[in-house]
């Protein structure tokens, strides 16, 4: 089985910290990482693998740097390494990635794709599924248990779901995308990063791929969205304590509050 993973290096988002002007995130100086989501997928990939047989190639679109994130992956066992980066690619927001991942995939080829479920530093969840619509394949979003079906070439899916799961069996090739949850991921070993930097990472660009994609849609001017403005988290007050109330008087004062903020 050929498994492609596809992983985002992004900022360590303990360490981020906002433009106040333009309301964007200062990368400059804040550590990277893969990507939770992503990392647990590449877990997925390796054991299914054990299991299976074939190889796990990881694949990045990003700028040069993003070397650092496919030579971890390659550390913790996987084979090949791949990345897609070009100037013509800066700026593309989720649909534009997805058309430039899936021009990727379609010259790489595969039988299995496993993507994070979403990235820490965008949270859209948009990427695997368009990617999925892009090879025409079918998809199992919010995996967090794969195993081998008993049909040669399928594989069975536990999805999460709000109060309950899925069990889908899936014919391959298919894309799934994959929770923390997933898998735990393993360390690196001292001679898995020695044979990491040893070995060579592929690296796709536009005049590779251009023939697959979507001209009209790549980079910042071809991306149909933008993002508006970013912010973090705001901390929440401490809100009011009612001490030595009566119980009757707990709900008489818990009532007028829910009635001053237009809850009932």
């Amino acid at each position: 089985m050929k498994i492609v993973v596809c992983i985002k290096q992004v900022p360590d988002t303990n360490e981020v910290k906002l433009d106040p002007v333009t309301n964007t995130l200062i990368r400059d100086g804040v550590p990277s990482i893969i990507n939770h989501d992503d990392k647990s997928g590449i877990e997925a990939a390796l054991q299914l693998k054990e299991k299976l047989g074939g190889t796990v190639t990881v694949v990045c679109m990003g700028p040069p740097q993003a070397d650092v994130a496919l030579r971890e992956a390659l550390a913790m066992g996987c084979d090949d390494a791949i990345l897609i980066s070009g100037r013509e690619f800066g700026g593309s927001d989720t649909y534009a990635t997805s058309n430039i991942i899936a021009a990727g995939l379609k010259k790489i080829g595969y039988d299995l794709v496993i993507t994070g479920r979403q990235a820490i530093d965008g949270d859209t969840a948009q990427v695997g599924p368009q990617i999925a619509e892009k090879l025409g394949v079918p998809q199992v979003s919010y995996a967090e248990e794969i195993t081998p079906g008993d049909k040669e070439g399928t594989l069975v899916v536990r999805r999460q779901f709000e109060d309950r799961y899925h069990l889908i069996e899936i014919k391959t090739p298919c894309l799934l995308t994959a929770l923390a949850e997933l898998a735990e991921p393993r360390y690196m070993h001292a001679g898995g990063i020695v044979d990491a930097y040893q070995k060579e990472i592929k690296v796709l660009g536009f005049e590779d791929l251009k023939d697959q994609l979507e001209l009209d849609f790549i980079g910042l001017k071809g991306s149909p969205t933008n993002v508006y403005r970013s912010f973090t988290k705001q901390a929440k007050g401490a809100g009011t304590i009612l001490n030595d109330l009566s119980a009757d008087e707990a709900v008489e004062a818990i009532i007028k509050k829910m009635e001053e903020r237009f809850i009932i």
